[in-house]
This record gives structure tokens, sequence and C-alpha cells, in this order.
């Protein structure tokens, strides 16, 4: 009872943890949309860069944020807007009103010059003109105009001109969907001038006298310090103290308390965070007594306390997600091996795919298992005395005693005799002589029962080898499958060696003046080519599609196109590319099918499957007979057949595997024909593998071409040769492919060979869809409307592929 209790407690536990983590995920969901999609997060910032002001009576944070929004997020901007005044009103209305005066004149500006190209050079000009304009309005009108005025005006206007260039880099970080996984130094520089201006607009509020932008400034040097080291922590802390110290210039001594405790929060952060805390205070006691002395040590030592405490309570999980975009830390180094894990995962994905196979080649053996053994028993007697009676009882004149008013009586005894003589015993005596009591031709039923008895042990022992074969086959498979999978999770792959590539298309890159960042050649295989690149353009205008990959076809000799590109919304942000092989020619199909007697379930099958390495397969299969039976035959083989070719397999060696499984599977007759088009899209190659199928027809312009080939239908024996007929495809040319339905429908043609290239060669369309309803019409108009047999027409048209932009030849010179 005591260990019941404890295993219920300890689930409980774990319900109750996963419960937490689940309220946890959703809340930090609900907050990232709360903060960051909806904008409440802008909105604060500009609240507080409202009441923000340095060297006493200058502003120049508000208006340079709001003209980034603009630039950025102009969705946001009048909400912004708002707070951003409200944050002003705060300190005063004359400083509101400067702030509400500047913004509008930037808004009226800014709509004027709204068509100019290259808005991130005109926007510090116009935000230069909004604040001298709107600085000297207030001097005017609440204060006296001089020449310090002036130069107190110009100052502000250069330093509002020059934080437009900063928060444009810094507002892309605070966004939802970041587009680059790393920052880089200046971006980190940017972000921290944008936080420390934020501090600002918290100078004057206080906890038990206590400066709420002191403790914030030591938790931003804290945190920075762990993730990053002494050189981030250090450069934190210059920048957070000089902005402050600008806001109070009696607190100069800020600066060096912050950038000391940075660097030796970032020299002890191998202590954890007791390590980066004790630098921290040891930094704020050193500095505090050279600054301030030893009075005003006591308020800054509790600043710093509140810091840590802070600090310490901040989940280690939201340091990781910060860390991974810090150059330099664990978690960056991890997001840089992406790479090794990319190729790994492929290589394993590939090898997973074979285990899946072959345990769906195992599970094909299980199917058939479906009633009890009792029952199949009960079943096998029940056949063994029906012939015996025909042989024997039929003809008897107490037959409708024996069988009818004495029914249980009769089939006792005669199941009690099969019983004895399975055993290879006499009937002992008792059993007999009930039974020649029973029966009037007592001998000549056990007689027959004897010959029948050595058919059904016959019988017996060849369901029971197959039946032993088939569960050995499934046995082997699962094995291998399992061998496989395993080695799936194991494996492990090495990056390819590129170098004498990269070299080319580094050098080339940077002849067209495109600055890359990152560049990583995951495969240069024929038709399998995959590259990923992080470039930088100041306006994209798809250059990836115009200029980069007509580059990387002439480097690599085969015709390469962008696959996926995520473009920065910044100028002069990285995007990222992702380019792969084009195939040379391109496949549109058109199918039309129709069932016997006009019904819902048809017999054939038919499948067109986009293969990997440039390869295109079209099949249709046909089952034996009509309806639901016929459908599950064929629809079985072109599931087994399409698993087999994604796998990798040649086409030979899968419908071998399949015509094995279909021939082992039961022992009922189930086969059914194949008809398989394996169609190379780099050279438009074709190889049909026509097991028990019709012909195929070819049209190229006014000609036809009959593909015919003799294999018997599968399953019908265990080993067989596939034969193989190869043909060359052409740009423009038709491949009609078609179940016997189709090509033995018409009853009243003499020749359906001709009949069917005359109706092909009359068609006006080549469109695949056309083609395929136009045959299907005409062979049922021969049958007077009447569908005798499952149809299928399948079309496709080969065309070539003809990308947008041709190869450009690069500059080689710089890579040799």
């Amino acid at each position: 009872m005591m260990d019941s209790a404890a295993g219920n407690e300890s689930k409980q536990v774990v319900v109750t943890n996963k419960s937490i983590d689940t309220w946890k995920r959703r809340m930090g969901e609900k907050a990232k949309l709360f903060f960051l999609e909806k904008g409440w997060l802008l909105f604060i910032v500009g609240f507080l860069l409202g009441r923000a002001i340095v060297l006493s009576s200058l502003s120049p944070f508000a208006l340079s944020f709001l003209a980034s929004v603009w630039f950025l997020r102009k969705d946001k901007s009048f909400k912004l807007m708002m707070a951003t005044v409200a944050g002003g009103l705060t300190l005063g209305w004359q400083h509101g009103v400067y702030v509400g005066v500047a913004m509008i004149a930037f808004i009226i500006l800014a709509s004027f010059f709204k068509h100019v190209e290259y808005q991130q050079k005109v926007i510090p000009m116009l935000v230069f003109g909004s604040s001298v304009l709107a600085r000297v309005l207030h001097y005017l009108l609440f204060e006296q105009l001089t020449s310090y005025e002036w130069m107190l005006a110009g100052v502000e206007a250069v330093l509002s001109s020059v934080l437009v260039l900063i928060f444009m880099q810094s507002i892309p970080l605070l966004s939802p969907k970041r587009y680059k996984p790393t920052l880089k130094n200046e971006e980190i520089v940017c972000l921290i001038i944008l936080i420390a201006s934020v501090l600002t607009g918290m100078i004057g509020w206080q906890i038990q006298g206590a400066s709420i932008e002191q403790i914030a400034s030591r938790y931003l040097v804290l945190w920075l310090s762990y993730v990053g080291g002494a050189a981030i922590g250090s450069t934190v802390g210059v920048v957070a103290g000089l902005i402050l110290s600008l806001a109070n210039v009696a607190s100069l001594y800020q600066m060096s308390l912050l950038a000391f405790s940075g660097l030796l929060g970032g020299l002890l952060k191998d202590g954890k965070k007791v390590g980066v805390g004790l630098g921290l205070l040891v930094g704020t006691m050193l500095i505090g007594i050279y600054g301030e002395g030893v009075q005003a040590l006591l308020p800054s030592m509790i600043e710093s306390a509140i810091a840590i405490i802070i600090f310490f309570c901040t989940p280690e999980s939201w340091i990781r997600k910060i860390s991974r975009y810090i150059p330099g830390t664990s978690e960056h180094s991890k997001e840089q091996e992406q790479y090794l894990q990319k190729v790994r995962d492929v290589t394993a994905s590939r090898v997973e795919q074979f285990s899946n196979v072959f345990h769906a080649l195992s599970k094909s053996f299980t199917l058939e298992q479906k009633n009890a053994l009792e029952e199949e028993s009960n079943k096998e007697t029940d056949y063994f005395l029906s012939n015996v009676t025909e042989k024997t009882c039929q003809t008897c004149f107490k037959k409708e005693y024996c069988w009818a008013q004495q029914f249980d009586k009769t089939y006792d005894l005669m199941t009690n005799l099969k019983g004895e003589l399975e055993d290879g015993q006499q009937p002992n005596k008792v059993l007999q002589n009930n039974f020649e009591n029973h029966c009037v031709k007592s001998k000549k039923v056990l007689d027959t029962m004897r010959q029948e008895l050595s058919h059904y042990e016959a019988n017996q022992k060849l369901k029971k080898q197959v039946s032993e074969s088939r569960r050995f086959v499934a046995d082997q498979l699962l094995g291998v499958s399992e061998v496989m999978d395993n080695f799936a999770k194991e494996i492990l792959k090495e990056r390819e060696n590129h170098e004498q590539q990269e070299v080319e298309i580094v050098a080339a890159l940077k002849h067209m003046g495109i600055e890359i960042e990152k560049l990583d050649i995951y495969s240069l295989e024929k038709g399998n080519v995959d590259i990923e690149m992080n470039l930088s353009f100041y306006n994209y205008h798809g250059e990836g599609q115009k200029l980069i990959a007509p580059m990387l076809s002439d480097i690599l000799k085969e015709t390469v196109v962008v696959k996926e590109e995520e473009v920065s919304p910044i100028p002069n942000g990285y995007c990222y590319f992702s380019f792969g092989s084009a195939k040379k020619y391109v496949i549109e199909t058109g199918v039309s099918h129709a069932a016997r007697g006009g019904g819902f379930i048809s017999g054939d099958s038919y499948s067109t499957i986009e293969l990997g390495a440039g390869k295109y397969a079209m099949a249709i299969s046909d089952g034996m007979g009509n309806g639901e039976r016929a459908h599950e035959e064929s629809t079985e083989t072109l599931r087994l057949l399409q698993q087999i070719l994604q796998s990798g397999i040649q086409e030979q060696v899968a419908i071998k595997s399949i015509n094995s499984i279909l021939s082992l599977r039961t022992s009922d007759e189930i086969f059914s024909t194949l008809d398989l088009a394996m169609i190379d899209l780099h050279n438009a190659d074709v190889r049909f593998l026509k097991i028990g199928s019709t012909p195929s027809f070819i049209k190229r312009g006014n000609k036809i071409h009959k593909i015919e080939a003799s294999n018997l239908p599968i399953g019908i024996i265990q080993e067989f040769d596939v034969e193989v007929v190869s043909d060359q495809l052409k740009a423009g040319d038709l491949l009609i492919m078609m179940s016997d339905g189709i090509f033995e429908g018409p009853k009243n043609v003499e020749n359906v060979d001709m009949w069917l290239k005359r109706k092909i060669k009359e068609m006006e369309t080549e469109d695949p869809q056309e083609v395929a309803d136009l045959l299907l019409e005409e062979v049922v108009r021969t049958m007077s409307g009447e569908i005798e047999d499952d149809m299928t027409v399948l079309v496709a048209k080969i065309e070539k592929n003809n990308p947008k932009w041709a190869a450009i030849p690069t500059y080689h010179s710089e890579a040799n």
C-alpha cells in the first residue's frame, strides 16, 4: 500500500510539473503576443524616451525613436507618438508640447519626402530640421533665444540625427520574427544604447531611496557580463554609464562603476551567477568609496544588492535564449554547428527511409491472420468432414436421420474418429462400437476418412510451411528495419570538402560588390546541389534569382535556381538564400478513369511520384477482376512500389520485391499488372517496366511510337526476369499509358493498335488532361456507352524547363 501511495504521489508530481511547464509556455506565448506582435513594448519604450533628458534640458531620444519606427513599422507610429507625448507631459507641459511639436513637424516633412529614394539617408536630415524647428520655437515661446540656445539646439539636432541611425539597427531586434540568428558587435552596442536611453526615462523613480535606473543598469551589466564575458560586460558598462551620466552629470562616476563591474563580472563568469554578482559588489565597493565616499556607499550597495537578487531570480532558460545571439558564447557555437547537424540529419533520414521500407515489407506479411486459431481449426474440420460425407452419406438412406435428427451426435462421433486417426492410432473399441451402432456404412466411412486424411495432412503441412516461411521473412525484414533504424540514430558524417568551389563563389560575389556573411555548401552532386548563403543588400531587387543563381550556374556547370529566400526588413540587413539544382525538363500530367458499369470503386490504380535526384515515376496497376478486391490489390502494389522507389532502390529490384511479397503473402490467387515509366528529368531518358500490362504510346508531332514488353503479371510466379524497355523522350512529346480496359475495350475494332494510333494522331490538343479525357470518351463510344471493364488513361507531356535568367560568366582571376 505504501509503494502504491508513493507511486501515485510521483505521478501527481509529474502531472503537476507538466502543468506548470504548460502554464509557463502559454504565459510566455501570451507575453510575446502582447509585447512584441501587438507593439506594446514599443509604446512602453516610447513613453520612457519621452521622459528622457540629457544635459539638463536636451531630449534627442523621443524624436529619433519615432523617426525609426516611422521608417520600419509605420503602422505603429500614431500610437507611439501618443505614448511618447504622454511620457513628456509627466515631466512638464512645456516639455510635452516640445515633444509633440517636434513629432508633428517630422510627420509633415516625412509626408512631403515619402517618395524620395534612399529614405534611410533622408530621414536623419528630416529629424535634424524638425528638432531645430521645434527647439527654436520652444525657446521663442517660453525662454529667450541667444547664441547659447542656438548651440544647444544644434547639439540636440545632431544627437537626434545620429540616434536615428542607431535606433534603426536596434528596433528590428525587438521584432517577434528575427531574420538572422546572431548579432554583430555593432548591433549589440546599438541595442545597449537604446536600452540605456530608456533607462534615462526612469531617472527620479525610487524605491525606498534606491534609484530604479541604477538598479536596472546594474542588472543589465550583470546579465550581459554573464552571457558575453568581460569584453561585452565592460562595453555595456561604458555605454550605459555614459548615457546615464549625461542625464545626471553629478553621477559621472557611475560610468566607471558599471564598466569596472562589467569587467570583473565577465572575468568571474566561470563562477556562474555568484561570480558575476561578486564582481558587481566588489566594483560597487571600490568605485563607490573613490567616487562618493563612505557615506554614499550604503545606498549604492543596496542598489547593487537588489540588482543581484533580481539577477538570481532570472530563469536560466531566458539567459540561454539571449546567449545564442551573442558571438563567443557556447550557445552561439551550437548555432554555428547546425551545418554539421543538418548533414547528419539528411543522412540519417535516408537510412530511416530504408528502415521504413523494410518495416512496411514486414508488416505486409502479417495482414493475413484475421481469425482466431480455434475458428480456423473448426473451419478446416468442417471442410474435411464435408469431403468425407460427400462420398459416403450423400447416397445413404439414413442421411436425413443422421444429419438432420441426430446432427450433434453424428458430428461429434466423426470428429472424434478424425482426431484418433490424425494421431496415427486405430479408433478405440468403445468409439468404434458406438460409431458402428450409429452408422450403417461405418467401414466405408472409416476408409474414406483415411484416404481424405492423407490429402488433409498434406494440405495442412503446406499451409504450415507457407505460414512459417511468411513469418520467417517478416521477422528477417523487421530485424533489418530495426538494425537500420538504430544505425540512423548513431550515424555521423563529416562535412565534405568543397574548398575550390567555395573560393570561386566568394570571389565572384566580391567582384559583384555583394557582401557575404555566411556560405554553406551541403552538396554539389549533379542534379542535387544544395547551397545556403547569408548576403547583405541595401535594397533587394531580386538579385538572388537574377545574379547569384546564374553565377552559380556558370561555376557549377548546371542550372541552379533559388529554392528559398528570406529578405531582411531593413536596408543593409542580411538576407538568407537557399539554392538548388533546376530540372532540365518538367512534366505536366493528366488522368482520366472510369469503373466498370459506372461504379465508384475501380480495380485500376494509378500514381505519379516525384523521386529525388530528378526522377519522375508514372505507374498504372490493374488488379485481378473488378471491384473492391481488385482495387485493394492494385493499391497495395502501388503503395509498395512508391515506398521502395522513394528509398532509392532500382526499379527492377523494386518490382521483384513486390512480386515476391504478393506471391508469398497469401495462399489465395492475388496478382495484378503494373505499367511503370521512370523518366529522368535531366536528360528525358525513359525506362518502361511492363508487368502483364498493355502497350504505351509516345506521340511526337504526327508520329506515334508504340512501347510494349512481355512479362507475366505480378504475384503469379516467385522468380521472373523483368524486361526493361528504354527510350528517349524529347521536349513536346506526349506519353500515353493505359490499362487493359482501354486497350481491349473497342470490341468492334479489328486492329486496336492502328485505331488507337489514329485517334491519338487526330487529336488537335496537346493538353495532357484533354488527351486523356478524349481517349476515354472515344473508347466508351465504341462500346455504345457500356463500360465493361475498369479503364484508366495516364498522359504526360514533357517540356523543357527554361529558367528566366541564363548563366552569367564569373570573374575567375581572384579565385585563381
